[in-house]
């Protein structure tokens, strides 16, 4: 089987955005990357994210900041842009992800503002104290749906390659670490390399780390920020994401991408809910 490539991924198909007018883009939201009946966040801010990418001057997003007000289905949804300021290094837009209710009422589902520049544009000099994680190889890792009964695996689980370190998933076997860690190899199933809007997805793509704080419920993110630091090399990325602090029905999430060379490409934060079962 052919691997996919860039542009040819399910991914591309499903993030496709189609222009309607000036700043304004329709698109399907495919039920392939729901959790449960919403659809997953990450897969969402990379739509929105392709939707910038056409209508600023910039190509490529490094910084997104997307605020979900309501849980978004599957099917149609229109995209409205809008660009605040266009300078010489870089872009900066606005953007609404909008649905119709059961009523036909126009309901926003997520609100987004996003700097975009030309990571090719960058300088190579890098000075960083944070290392890459420690995983265990991929084939030693534990993929999203071993051990699983097959008619409740979440259908994103199949547009993925995600291979979870032994260490972080106590939670599936009914001994959390109590740690809030999540660790893990991640790529397209299809074999898509990838690029700044597929690591929109990644930071959000893995479990919840509220499972391994002993929680077993839905987590929804309020508010996630992106910040892409490099275009990744080709293969797999690791991600690694920590909860620090749950209080008062909430908790954060602090991600970090790094790439088959070993550099950090992208990093996130978002803030999410901890609902009981």
């Amino acid at each position: 089987m052919t691997e996919a490539t860039i542009g040819t991924s399910a991914f591309d198909r499903d993030t496709a955005v189609t222009a309607q007018g000036e700043g304004v883009y329709g698109a399907d939201l495919s039920a392939q990357w729901t959790i449960g009946h919403a659809v997953n966040g990450g897969y969402l801010l990379a739509l929105l994210g392709r939707a910038l990418g056409d209508a600023l001057s910039h190509p490529d997003p490094f910084t997104i900041t997307a605020h979900y007000l309501t849980a978004s289905r599957p099917g149609p949804a229109t995209v409205r842009t809008t660009a605040v300021r266009a300078g010489r290094t870089l872009s900066t837009g606005a953007a609404s992800l909008l649905q119709r209710d059961e009523d036909g009422r126009e309901v926003e589902r997520i609100r987004v503002l996003a700097s975009y520049g030309d990571l090719a544009a960058l300088p190579d000099d890098v000075r960083t104290s944070v290392k890459p994680p420690q995983i265990p190889p991929y084939e030693n890792c534990l993929g999203a749906r071993d051990g699983m009964d097959p008619s409740a695996v979440p259908p994103i689980t199949h547009q993925v390659d995600l291979r979870l370190d032994p260490a972080t998933v106590g939670w599936a076997v009914g001994a959390p670490s109590g740690r809030g860690e999540m660790r893990g190899w991640f790529g397209l199933a299809d074999g898509r390399d990838h690029d700044p809007l597929s690591l929109l997805l990644a930071v959000d793509a893995l479990p919840p780390t509220a499972f391994e704080l002993g929680l077993s419920g839905w987590v929804p993110t309020v508010e996630l920020t992106v910040h892409v630091r490099r275009r990744p090399a080709p293969g797999p990325v690791r991600v690694a994401i920590t909860t620090r602090n749950l209080a008062g029905g909430f908790l954060e999430e602090d991600a970090d991408v790094w790439d088959s060379q070993d550099r950090l490409v992208a990093q996130s934060r978002q803030l999410a809910r901890a609902l009981p079962v």
